[in-house]
């Protein structure tokens, strides 16, 4: 017999053992767990899956939530800014109004 015969055999042969094991590790697996460790594994997932739906839920709130603040955020940045700009503009008027009641006093004044 040839090496490389030789060698497909022994490939030929490890298979063969290697599938036999792993059916028998299977089955083995299979007859350790018994319907109550099903049970509570899917008791687990189930828990699991409302876990992860409430968070997104509350996640998904959460976003709505903050997409509104900032929209009344830049609701409220454009109003102080309108307000500011009013404010500066009514400075700027008493101080024209008050430059011109000091002319008129410095006027009586000298009339007088």
């Amino acid at each position: 017999m040839s090496t490389s015969a030789v060698l497909n055999l022994v490939d030929t042969e490890e298979k063969s053992m290697d599938e036999s094991t792993n059916t028998a590790a299977v089955s083995e697996v299979k007859q350790s767990f018994s319907a109550e460790d099903f049970q509570a594994i899917e008791q687990k997932i189930l828990r699991a899956v409302e876990i992860v739906r409430r968070e997104r839920e509350a996640r998904a709130a959460a976003e709505a939530e903050a997409a509104s603040l900032r929209e009344q955020l830049d609701a409220l940045i454009g109003a102080s800014n309108e307000t500011q700009t009013q404010l500066t503009a009514l400075n700027q008027e008493r101080d024209v109004v008050r430059s011109r009641v000091e002319k008129l006093m410095r006027q009586m004044d000298e009339l007088i």
